[in-house]
């Protein structure tokens, strides 16, 4: 009996993806021709130059670049990424510290910790985000005006303009300072391995931490007190209106990194909750039977397992914190969004090319990240010999 050509499973599966390819390369054809013509009848012109034209305004926070309105808005686009990575790596390390905190916190038998822990949860949870940052940012410019700077010791002062305290000049010495600091890095992850596979094969403990944080924080302080303490400090001095010297870090960084950081924190705790109680409670009776202390267990038993549970949503939660530092346009921080793909995007006029580069910008962080993370994922599995 003769075949139909519609009756082969197979052959239907290749007709109907070569059609749904077909509709989506037209759709992405009538995309493009029609920008195109309505581009060209409204004169506008398409392109890249743009990026090469002085910008013409100024960015209020830019730690890492010194930036003027006469630079580029390609100087605009490194400063937007610049901001959106350093909120974002804070926010994800501090986000990451206050989950597991409140997660483990959660589990107590304390009920008045675990019932403060599930209020917070539950209230960060459920305000929108964006409500967060402004409220943050409502609550830092009502701090006092400069001349009525709240001092810390003296050299730290908080009003509504921002944090200032003093910046760190680095001299030509500090070089062997960093690569100390490198090597020393290197090493303790030696000993890191070595002491893993010494504790598998000998079921003998080595002090890690304590060995490996004295040996990434003692022998660079030795290398700089010996090279002559190359770092000088620019204190920041009240000059009229305002201070002079110093780095200030603004109410726009502040409120985002509180905002993200809490209410990321969250979302990690319940993470780091579900991935405990993943963990079945033989395994805690087990080690307490052999006389382990309470913190060893946590530590050494459930937590290296309720990694396994937990790295995979903790890897969405650092996406979602990434992708959420865009909102700092309503508090006006100098991020990816708000510089590049807002003033700039404004100035020039080219809306396709700005938004297609961030679009771009943020989509490569998340391949990173994802790309980190999963590597790291892998590397906790349990492995079948």
């Amino acid at each position: 009996m003769q075949k139909n050509f519609f009756s082969d499973e197979k052959t239907r599966g290749i007709l109907y993806q070569t059609l749904v390819i077909g509709l989506f390369a037209l759709g992405i054809y009538f995309v493009v021709t029609n920008t195109a013509y309505n581009l060209e009848k409204r004169n506008i012109a398409t392109g890249f130059a743009f990026l090469n034209n002085p910008a013409g305004f100024d960015i209020s926070f830019s730690p890492f670049l010194d930036f003027k309105s006469t630079d580029t808005h390609l100087k605009v686009y490194y400063v937007g990424v610049l901001n959106t990575l350093l909120v974002s790596v804070t926010g994800c390390i501090a986000a990451t510290i206050l989950g597991f905190f409140v997660g483990i916190i959660r589990l107590s038998s304390n009920w008045l910790l675990s019932r403060t822990a599930y209020a917070y949860v539950e209230f960060t949870r459920n305000v929108p985000l964006i409500l967060q940052i402004i409220l943050w940012y409502a609550i830092l410019i009502q701090l006092p005006r400069i001349k009525q700077s709240i001092q810390f010791l003296e050299i730290f002062f908080i009003s509504n303009r921002g944090l200032y305290s003093p910046r760190p000049i680095f001299e030509s010495n500090f070089f062997y300072v960093n690569i100390t600091f490198i090597v020393s890095i290197i090493v303790a992850y030696i000993i890191y391995k070595w002491a893993k596979k010494r504790q598998e094969n000998t079921g003998k403990q080595f002090p890690t931490i304590s060995v490996n944080l004295s040996l990434i924080i003692l022998f660079p302080l030795f290398i700089y007190f010996i090279s002559g303490s190359p770092i000088n400090l620019d204190y920041p001095v009240l000059k009229g209106f305002n201070f002079k010297g110093g780095m200030v870090i603004r109410p726009e960084f502040i409120a985002m990194f509180l905002a993200l950081t809490i209410y990321t924190g969250a979302f990690i705790s319940e993470t780091v909750r579900s991935g405990i109680l993943s963990v079945t409670k033989g395994q805690r009776e087990a080690s307490g039977a052999l006389g382990l202390k309470k913190n060893w267990i946590m530590r050494l038993i459930i937590i290296p397992q309720a990694l396994r549970v937990i790295i995979p949503p903790l890897t969405s939660q650092y996406l979602n914190l990434t992708k959420n530092s865009s909102l700092g346009i309503a508090v006006g921080y100098a991020d990816l969004v708000h510089g590049f793909g807002g003033i700039s995007l404004n100035q020039t006029g080219q809306a396709i090319e700005c938004m297609a580069i961030t679009m771009a910008t943020y989509l490569c962080i998340s391949l990173l990240i994802s790309f980190f993370m999963n590597i790291y994922n892998k590397s906790i599995q349990f492995k079948e010999k």
